[in-house]
């Protein structure tokens, strides 16, 4: 494992979506007692993002702009996908208490890779769904401050590789439940680890 990939870096920041009059929007935040964590290299933040901040040292600010190709691509009307209703059913009964207009959900793919998909629309015909990403199309604006940036431990890496491997969560959660299958999409309920932030 090179170097890059043993960083371990703890970083609370602030996430604006800016528009083209470069107006600002703010997004998601951490707090400085519950800043985003993580070894680099392996694929938990976005890689410009981790690019941008791995010289940065510890007690440093930042404030930088990412283009949407530096982040998540343009929006593709084509990751708009409707599935049968049948797909989000439990014991026969359809999941009304988590399929609804505006629900961000957890999907597999025939690979068994995980991926988010927004809920778009519910009706007799089936559940349209958006595997586009939230941010998709959008130009960000990350700031804050780098509260630690040094080698990480054994140990931290030992713990990012079983949370890949579906070990262990390893972000102190346990609502990561439950999922059922149905044909080539399984559908995962409850909120999943919150470990997804955008960056």
């Amino acid at each position: 494992m090179d170097k890059p990939q043993n960083k371990f870096l703890s970083v609370h920041y602030q996430l604006y979506t800016v528009n083209e009059n470069g107006e600002k929007t703010l997004e998601e935040q951490t707090s400085r007692e519950h800043p985003f964590q993580f070894v680099s290299g392996f694929g938990i933040a976005l890689e410009s993002f981790e690019n941008r901040l791995m010289e940065v040292e510890k007690d440093t600010p930042f404030d930088f702009i990412l283009s949407p190709e530096e982040c998540f691509g343009q929006y593709e009307p084509e990751g708009v996908h409707t599935l049968k209703r049948e797909t989000f059913s439990i014991n026969g009964h359809f999941d009304h208490e988590n399929i609804y207009p505006g629900a961000v959900i957890t999907l597999k793919d025939e690979d068994d890779r995980h991926f988010m998909a927004k809920v778009v629309n519910v009706d007799a015909d089936g559940v349209t769904i958006d595997t586009n990403h939230p941010l998709a199309g959008k130009t960000l604006n990350f700031t804050g401050i780098v509260l630690e940036n040094r080698e990480a431990t054994l140990q931290e890496i030992q713990n990012m590789l079983n949370m890949l491997s579906g070990e262990g969560c390893g972000c102190n959660c346990s609502d990561c439940h439950h999922e059922h299958h149905e044909g080539d999409c399984n559908h995962q309920h409850g909120d999943g680890c919150g470990c997804g932030h955008c960056h």
